[in-house]
């Protein structure tokens, strides 16, 4: 079902851009009314002088409310509903992983590793202040 709506909804789509194409703007009028058209301006039409204006505007109002509809069809059909609403709960889904453990190395692409930094435990501590300890150099 839903890969038939799914033609439908691209054929019709190909005919609506098709129909506007063929039909002729505001100004075109203008031009036809002194005679610059094929075969002798508006006369020459297969759908007499305004029969064509009138059929391809109901055709592609037409194409348009089916095109529509076919769009909130689709909307309605492809909807998910278990997905998840936030990042949080996205993140809460997959499993933790352990502070020691590393992702194994990528060895398919030619960009270097930046090894983990080393953990090492000191009982010192770093002194407070952005002072760096010491005397400064005095200026002569």
């Amino acid at each position: 079902m839903q890969t038939a709506l799914l033609a439908v909804h691209i054929l019709v789509a190909i005919a609506v851009v098709g129909l506007v194409l063929i039909q002729h703007g505001k100004g075109a009028d203008a031009g036809a009314a002194f005679g610059a058209g094929a075969a002798g301006g508006a006369s020459g039409s297969v759908f007499g002088a305004q029969g064509a204006s009138n059929f391809l505007s109901r055709s592609t109002a037409i194409l348009a409310t089916i095109f529509f509809l076919t769009s909130l069809s689709m909307a309605y059909m492809f909807r998910t509903v278990e997905a998840p609403t936030s990042l949080m709960e996205q993140g809460a889904a997959t499993a933790p992983v352990p502070q020691g453990a590393l992702p194994a190395a990528d060895t398919s692409s030619d960009a270097p590793v930046i090894p983990a930094p080393e953990v090492v435990e000191s009982s010192e501590t770093a002194p407070a202040g952005d002072v760096p300890t010491g005397s400064a150099p005095e200026n002569p």
